[in-house]
């Protein structure tokens, strides 16, 4: 390919060529040589990676081609298998025997589908029977009873018999009946008011939880303030000592510088009065010789003079007197600024030493308060844990009476359910209406009640029925009355509020545990459910008297 190129490629160089001079045409030359090549290169290079290319692919060809041949030996040699003698055999057999398995299942279908009706054939035939043994039944219990009077007399009085014992548990059912129902009010009546006691009683303790949360409060705010009164106070003492150290310290320089002044100026004194008397002495001795050197010259007062001013220059150390009287001065200027400040801080000193006085009385103050405070929460906090205390043991005895009276409901409900399974009393209405399961609660206990009662009112019918059948062959026989009948009539002509008297409201009990205010201990709360139950056996007297007096009317 590159010479064919290259052929193609050279008119247009030598047109080229031709038309540029040497240098420049060498100059393409190169140029085109590296492009041809780069070209030349990269057709080198796409032919290896073909080369390589192609390797892959027949690579993997041939793979698949050793896969696919395997795969067709592994095929030919299942098919040579299959298309064997043996298992076509097989084939067959197993053929045959699903067919043999067929045709039996549809026979025993057939045979189960004569079974059925044959089997529903011998049904109506036995139902047809049982219908005719009946009607026979009832044919031969006619014909006996038709025949055998005597054996009817005893049925009836053996039936007669067995009513009367029906009669008397009947009754000693009715009574324990009535018992119960009593029990089972005064048992209400005292879980309603053991109930509000405990509602009081959790009302009170969840009041004194409060109560004694808030004295905790106040107690641990007490002791924070406390603790930052005590942390005040120290960081006070720590100033007021640092202050009384500092005041020391510094009263004692200048108490030194004082000193140190005073010598001072006790020197300057001493010097001056020494240096004046000095003076005095000389002007005596001057005055004295003033009369006999009067007449002397002038220069001796001159000379006099000089002495003294070279005393002063002497007392100089620079030789300046001006500067040593300024000195001086200044000197005393500085003392008395130093006696006013010391005076100062002494009068500063009395009034932080007062000031200290005072802090520490109201800091006493503040800690017997304090002790007071917290002596007073913790009087308070010991009551809260009694009352706490005899709280939750009443809420416990309270909780126990209140279990104790659930199993005996527990055991009057199981009572009753005997009661109504012995004498076979229906519950359908009470389960048509409650849409329950026929199990006697707390809410369709009274419902049981009067199907109990209805019950016993239809046995009651049938005895007087029955005596009434078996004395209408004799004519002079009175009719019958049953006495216990006549107890049903009373039973109904009387008031039902009478005989199931509602449960007393509780007013009178709220009243008398909100009149209480203050928490109760464990006898005044027994005084107070004894009162309660004496105006509730009160009342419960006065009510019974009532029926008393309507039943004899």
């Amino acid at each position: 390919n590159s010479p064919s190129l290259w052929q193609r490629g050279q008119p247009s160089l030598r047109r080229n060529l031709s038309d540029f001079p040497v240098k420049e045409k060498e100059k393409l030359a190169e140029a085109d040589f590296r492009r041809l090549q780069k070209q030349f290169q990269i057709a080198a290079e796409k032919r290896k990676s073909y080369g390589a290319n192609v390797r892959q692919q027949m690579l993997a060809q041939e793979k698949e081609i050793e896969s696919l041949t395997q795969e067709h030996r592994e095929v030919s040699l299942t098919l040579s298998q299959i298309a064997s003698q043996r298992n076509a055999m097989q084939d067959d057999r197993n053929c045959m025997e699903v067919q043999c398995l067929l045709q039996a299942k549809y026979e025993y279908d057939a045979l189960i589908r004569e079974r059925k009706a044959l089997l529903a054939e011998l049904d109506s035939q036995i139902l047809e029977l049982e219908k005719k043994i009946v009607k026979e039944n009832q044919i031969a219990t006619k014909v006996k009873q038709a025949n055998s009077s005597k054996r009817l007399q005893k049925q009836i009085e053996t039936l007669e018999m067995r009513l009367n014992n029906v009669t008397v548990h009947f009754d000693t059912i009715l009574t324990r009946n009535n018992r119960l129902r009593e029990e089972i009010e005064n048992l209400r009546i005292r879980k309603a008011t053991l109930d509000n006691f405990y509602l009081k009683l959790h009302k009170k303790l969840d009041q004194q939880w409060r109560r004694m949360n808030t004295a905790v409060e106040q107690s641990t705010q007490a002791y924070e303030q406390r603790m930052e009164a005590l942390a005040r106070i120290s960081a006070m003492n720590e100033r007021h000592t640092k202050d009384t150290v500092q005041y020391n310290v510094e009263l004692q320089e200048r108490e030194r510088v004082l000193d140190q002044e005073t010598k001072l100026k006790s020197f300057t004194l001493t010097r001056f009065t020494d240096r004046s008397e000095l003076e005095e002495q000389a002007k005596k001795k001057k005055a004295l010789k003033a009369a006999q050197r009067a007449k002397r010259s002038q220069g001796e007062s001159f000379e006099s003079r000089e002495v003294a001013y070279k005393r002063l220059l002497e007392l100089a150390e620079d030789g300046d007197i001006d500067r040593l009287l300024n000195g001086f001065i200044e000197k005393e200027e500085k003392n008395f600024a130093c006696f006013s400040y010391a005076t100062e801080l002494n009068n500063e000193m009395g009034k932080m030493q007062q000031k200290i006085k005072e802090l520490q009385d109201e800091i006493a103050s503040i800690m017997t308060d304090q002790e007071n405070a917290e002596s007073n929460n913790l009087h308070v906090v010991r009551e809260l844990e009694e009352k706490l205390t005899e709280t939750t043991e009443e809420a416990n005895w309270y909780e126990d009476r209140c279990k104790e009276s659930g199993k005996v409901l527990g055991q009057l409900k199981s009572g009753m359910e005997a009661l109504f399974k012995d004498i076979n009393c229906d519950a359908t209405d009470i389960m048509k209406q409650l849409g329950e399961n026929g199990r006697i609660t707390d809410l369709n206990l009274m419902q049981f009640f009067g199907l109990v009662e209805k019950k016993t009112n239809e046995l009651l019918l049938m005895e007087s029925v029955l005596r009434y059948t078996s004395a209408d062959g004799s004519l002079s026989t009175p009719s019958f009355t049953n006495p216990l009948l006549d107890g049903a009539k009373l039973l109904r002509l009387m008031d039902r509020g009478r005989l199931c008297p509602p449960p007393p409201t509780l007013d009178g009990t709220t009243d008398a545990i909100d009149a209480v205010e203050v928490p109760l201990d464990h006898d005044q709360l027994r005084q107070l459910v004894l009162q309660i139950q004496e105006k509730e056996r009160g009342n419960a007297a006065g009510t019974g008297k009532k029926g008393r007096s309507s039943l004899k009317v």
